[in-house]
């Protein structure tokens, strides 16, 4: 796929507008709904737009057993050391994410868009070795003089993005949140998964997963602020679990967690005069007066 950057925005006209014009069309990612939907509320998309980055993903910095880690009132979190351990890596996941993200918004601004909308993120395993971290989504333009000083990004398809222009809102950035912890399996949790145990909650995994999203939740919260969001519209939610076996003891496992959040940051720019969603009808009385 290749674009023109030699001449301004894809189809822009000469008052900035991006009107389409004869040997310079563009392509998006939007159905035809998104198309009219995007259109409705005064933007115009101006070409798809992609980045991606290849990672080897490897060093962890855990290393030897972590412990049952645990703590007062039954709220459970694994120590600073083995939370701090985690750093290098959870550093690397937010990193590719963004550079795959950054380089579909340098595309963006060569475009001359003032955001992307429809923005998807995929991780898929790269054939020589590694992760493929892709971003792409289609780059739009505001049908206004007032031109954003970064383009926005946003998950949210032609319709959910439009919606939230007419009630008052408007997309600031996409917001990650990622934790990761590990704990040990001690022997109160191993008598617990045992099949002869009964019906019985493993407090153990519940304090682990509970921790992970907690932390991603915060996390989360902290990317937001950094984009100016007064809220987050969540996209995806994903937790992965996995077990390896105990380095200090053959016998036993370490159970660890990945929790991580997305979604789009969003602050107000005014509230709409008119309420949400279609308006009432108008009935007119056809009956006559006596």
């Amino acid at each position: 796929m290749t674009h023109r950057r030699d001449a301004g925005p894809p189809g822009a006209a000469a008052d900035g507008t991006a009107e389409s014009r004869a040997g310079n069309p563009w392509d998006s990612t939007l159905s035809s709904e998104e198309f009219a939907a995007v259109k409705g509320v005064g933007f115009d998309p101006v070409g798809q737009v992609l980045g991606t980055a290849v990672f080897t993903i490897g060093y962890t910095g855990v290393w030897g057993c972590p412990g049952a880690w645990s703590a007062e009132d039954g709220v459970k979190a694994p120590s600073s050391a083995w939370e701090s351990s985690f750093a290098p890596l959870v550093r690397t996941l937010y990193g590719a994410r963004r550079l795959a993200l950054a380089r579909a918004v340098a595309e963006c601004r060569a475009l001359g868009g003032d955001g992307i909308v429809g923005v998807k993120l995929r991780i898929e395993a790269f054939p020589a070795g590694g992760l493929e971290f892709t971003a792409w989504g289609t780059a739009v333009r505001a049908r206004s003089r007032i031109r954003p000083h970064l383009p926005f990004t946003s998950h949210l398809g032609g319709q959910d993005f439009a919606k939230l222009i007419h009630t008052g809102w408007v997309p600031t950035g996409l917001a990650f949140g990622i934790a990761l912890a590990i704990r040990h399996d001690d022997w109160r949790t191993s008598r617990r998964i045992r099949w002869t145990a009964g019906n019985q909650e493993v407090d153990g995994y519940t304090q682990l997963i509970n921790h992970v999203r907690h932390e991603a939740r915060n996390q989360l919260a902290l990317d937001a602020a950094k984009h100016g969001g007064d809220g987050v519209v969540v996209d995806e939610v994903e937790l992965t679990v996995s077990e390896s076996e105990c380095p200090g003891f053959g016998y036993s496992r370490d159970l660890s967690a990945e929790a991580v959040l997305i979604g789009t940051s969003i602050a107000r720019f005014g509230r709409s005069g008119r309420p949400a969603g279609p308006r009432p009808l108008t009935i007119m009385r056809l009956e006559r007066e006596r």
